[in-house]
């Protein structure tokens, strides 16, 4: 290479870096700032009426997993704070393997549909998204609740002699959540079958394969791609779910959304939800990876 195409190059190079230096430096005050400043945070003391003293402590990390004794001033483990985790991680899992359940036949339905009638089907899939979210979120609430209407429905078919108790529980959580997330896993397996050849599943057939097999080892394979970004477009925004937690889980059945507004809020204690925030960036960054290396995977074998 010549040097005048090497300079030539280089010119190029910090021409590029220049055009994308606003964009560099909007990024990084809007998504890098504020994560800077929750790690710093986790790293000070808590003041007396909320935000920070500047003197270095461990003890917001500490207090996610271990909590003082009142008496003795021994550590031990935080029951609540674990349960906390836990049910977050069991609700956003199930909300996603039920999202997958029924979000599967449904993209499968639409993008076996000819071809002029899908826009209207996807159409109707995404009207939810022109609700604000606490708007859904209170008709599930009304729906549920205990004079709502599939209480009165059932208690008028004579399903129930008694009102079954919904809201409140980790079941109405649970509900809120497939509801409001279910088109975000319809979208990416939609865009994965639309591609699919359906031919495939002839060739399956005239080899003798059962439905089972075909769905297992032809149809799945294939759509992977899209079953795993919607996966992920679930997980994430379940596991730090604050809405519908908050509504339907009338405050008692928290999250870690929840907890972590609770610690910056009535708790006054800003590190411990700012080592929180960071540990539900460091799992949510996980699940990302693995979303990553299955796609990375997927291109590695073409």
């Amino acid at each position: 290479m010549s040097e005048a195409e090497s300079q030539r190059r280089a010119d190029e190079v910090r021409r590029s870096w220049l055009l994308s230096t606003p964009a560099l430096i909007v990024l990084f005050l809007g998504a890098m700032g504020p994560l800077l400043i929750m790690v710093v945070y986790s790293f000070l003391t808590p003041g007396r009426y909320g935000n920070v003293e500047w003197v270095f402590s461990l003890d917001a990390w500490r207090g996610i997993l271990f909590t003082r004794d009142i008496f003795d001033d021994t550590l031990k483990l935080a029951d609540a704070h674990l349960t906390i985790f836990w049910r977050s991680l069991k609700l956003s899992l199930m909300t996603t393997i039920l999202a997958f359940a029924v979000g599967f036949p449904t993209a499968w339905f639409i993008a076996t549909r000819p071809r002029h009638m899908r826009a209207f089907w996807l159409f109707l899939i995404t009207i939810p998204f022109w609700t604000n979210l606490l708007i859904r979120t209170f008709a599930i609430n009304q729906i549920i609740r205990n004079e709502g209407f599939l209480n009165t429905a059932l208690l008028k078919l004579g399903v129930i002699s008694a009102p079954l108790q919904l809201i409140y529980t980790d079941t109405a959580v649970f509900i809120g959540m497939v509801y409001v997330y279910l088109p975000l896993m319809v979208l990416p397996l939609y865009a994965a079958i639309d591609r699919f050849d359906t031919r495939l599943l002839e060739a399956g057939y005239d080899l003798y394969a059962s439905r089972l097999t075909v769905l297992r080892r032809i149809i799945f394979p294939i759509v992977k791609p899209g079953i795993v970004a919607g996966s992920i477009l679930v997980f994430i925004p379940a596991l730090g779910a604050y809405v519908t937690p908050r509504v339907l889980g009338g405050g008692k059945n928290m999250m870690i959304g929840n907890f972590i507004e609770l610690q910056f809020g009535q708790g006054r204690n800003w590190p411990l939800g700012a080592a929180l925030s960071v540990v539900l960036l460091i799992i949510v960054a996980a699940a990302l990876l693995v979303y990553v290396r299955f796609a990375n995977r997927d291109s590695t074998h073409g």
